[in-house]
This record gives structure tokens, C-alpha cells and sequence, in this order.
């Protein structure tokens, strides 16, 4: 079963990246949101842990809305993110069998 992580929270204020990428199956997607997508941008302290994680085969996507309300640019995510618009997140909702948020 695939499961859609969603996390809305900064990992460099709150620990629910690093605990959703330490139980999250490889057939799993991470949807960063709100303030996680600070977690999405290149040369940070999780880009590593981000980058580790793709490649053991779990998808990231990072919601564009949220990078342009932050004042963040597409062009500085992680390769390998997707950014998606609100309907990409509705997508990857529907693509997954169940859905994750940490808080």
C-alpha cells in the first residue's frame, strides 16, 4: 500500500521530517507543504537526509504555491522534487492509498 506523506512543518524548527523519513516505505510519496517546503531547497541541513531518502526510492514533491507564498524560487529545489500546483496535490491524494500528515 502507498502512502502520501504530507509535511507542513520547517525541519529547522520541528523534527516531523526527520521522523516521517525514518518510517516512511519506499513506495511512498513526501508532499512538502506550508512551511516544510523550506525542507525542499538545495545545500540546507536536510537536503542530505532528502537526497539519501530519493535514493532508496521514495518520491518528494513540494507544493509550488507554498515556495511562491515564502518568497522561494522552484529553481533552488532539490532535483529530483516535483513541484506540483493545488491539482498535482489533489492527484497525488487520489494516487495513494492512504495519506499521512505530520504535524
Amino acid at each position: 500500500m502507498s502512502t502520501l506523506h504530507t509535511v507542513n512543518k520547517s525541519p529547522f524548527e520541528r523534527n516531523s521530517l526527520d521522523t516521517c523519513l525514518l518510517l516512511i516505505k519506499n513506495d511512498s510519496t513526501v508532499l512538502l507543504i506550508e512551511d516544510g517546503v523550506s525542507g525542499a531547497l538545495q545545500n540546507t541541513t536536510a537536503s542530505q537526509s532528502i537526497s539519501d531518502a530519493m535514493q532508496e526510492g521514495v518520491k518528494f514533491a513540494v507544493l509550488g504555491e507554498d515556495l511562491n507564498a515564502r518568497g522561494l524560487s522552484a529553481d533552488r529545489v532539490i532535483d529530483g522534487i516535483s513541484v506540483v500546483d493545488y491539482a498535482g496535490f489533489v492527484q497525488l491524494a487520489a494516487d495513494h492509498d492512504n495519506v499521512q500528515s505530520w504535524l
